[in-house]
């Protein structure tokens, strides 16, 4: 299903009672205090800049080693498992803040972060489209958020058909989340196209031409450098550079996909459909409370690694304030949210958050659609 921009700007967050827009204002007002009270800044501090050195050094230093080194087989092996965490790393510390601009107040270093992207084989733009405005806005609404739209093998919502492949689709999605990055570098031209059938591109003054141009450019660049020169500068058989690759994606896909689901494929969370008018009846802060969920909080290690994406309701509500904040918010986000009677989607460990993904993928491979 593919909407344009027209039906999507058709599309209202309309609050069902004063008592929403209560909670909206509220929930803004006690976080932004927290922050002007304790004289802290919205954006990155000390800690972030080792973060991101970090994940570019398991990205980079391995690719690197291979290179310059000769090494018995069964010490390279494991270079590009720690090549695809840092990957992994980068996408969600690193090009993540930069391209929500909560690292820092200067617009060139937020570009430059995101920009990372470019060293993954992805454009940023192409990203911002589908991750900060489409899936940001429009969360886990059908046909507009781009991220329950994988289709074949797998079915993320319950508003599409069902299929008898997506009867254990509770077990090979966990397999098929290692492809994710993969399919990112292909997937995106198709992005494209249905950015300009949206009527995206246009409204922003991006010529197709030009953008697509420049993600082949960023693709081939890509590939010379991360499978091209190890084959010419190494004494890997090419074979064996194209599988460190294929490891390297396949360990960075799988804990992308893992990370991304349990934020918003989990029990206890919705995924309405406007009504014939275009009509979402939440206010568009209670719709995120409804579609998001935090997972792991008090995992110190999880949350350092991963950008703080299992503070997911603190990231949608507002993303452009640094990760390293999170923890600090979510429980006044938290104590908000209950002094209003608006859910609050938590998963206490990342094992209680892994099983429910799982249980929830189990309920959408044999349920019937429900009727938009």
């Amino acid at each position: 299903m593919v909407l344009t921009s027209k039906e999507m700007k058709k599309t209202r967050f309309v609050a069902q009672d004063p008592q929403q827009q209560s909670f909206a204002a509220a929930v803004r007002k006690n976080v932004y205090e927290y922050f002007k009270a304790n004289g802290i800044s919205q954006k990155a501090n000390g800690a972030v800049v080792f973060q991101t050195l970090s994940m570019l050094a398991l990205y980079i230093a391995p690719f690197v080693v291979l290179v310059v080194l000769p090494l018995p087989w069964w010490i390279a092996i494991f270079l590009p498992i720690i090549a695809g965490i840092g990957l992994a790393g980068i996408g969600m510390c690193v090009m993540h803040g930069g391209a929500h601009e909560a690292i820092s107040k200067h617009k060139w270093l937020n570009a430059a972060l995101g920009g990372t992207m470019n060293i993954l084989g992805n454009s940023m733009y192409t990203w911002k489209v589908k991750h900060n405005m489409l899936h940001h806005t429009y969360t886990n609404i059908t046909g507009m958020d781009d991220d329950l739209t994988l289709g074949g093998p797998l079915r993320l919502s319950e508003h599409t058909p069902l299929h008898k492949i997506h009867r254990f689709q509770y077990i090979h999605g966990f397999f098929l989340y290692c492809l994710l990055t993969i399919t990112m570098l292909v997937n995106e031209f198709t992005w494209l196209r249905d950015f300009r059938k949206k009527g995206i591109l246009e409204k922003q003054n991006v010529g197709y031409g030009m953008m697509l141009a420049k993600v082949i450019l960023i693709k081939v660049l890509y590939a010379a450098v991360i499978i091209g020169l190890p084959i010419w500068l190494s004494d890997y058989a090419w074979w064996q550079v194209v599988l460190a690759w294929m490891v390297m994606h396949f360990t960075g896909g799988f804990i992308m996909g893992v990370v991304f689901q349990l934020a918003h494929i989990v029990e206890g969370f919705e995924q309405p459909v406007p009504t014939a008018e275009g009509t979402i009846h939440n206010d568009w802060v209670v719709h995120e409370m409804h579609t998001t969920a935090d997972f792991a909080p008090r995992n110190r290690l999880l949350n350092w690694y991963i950008g703080g994406l299992n503070f997911q309701i603190e990231h949608h509500l507002f993303p452009n304030i640094c990760h390293v904040h999170y923890p600090k918010i979510a429980p006044i986000v938290a104590a908000t949210a209950k002094a209003y009677g608006v859910p609050y989607v938590l998963k206490p460990t990342l094992w209680q958050a892994l099983m429910s993904h799982a249980r929830k993928l189990k309920e959408l491979g044999s349920v019937a659609p429900v009727g938009v």
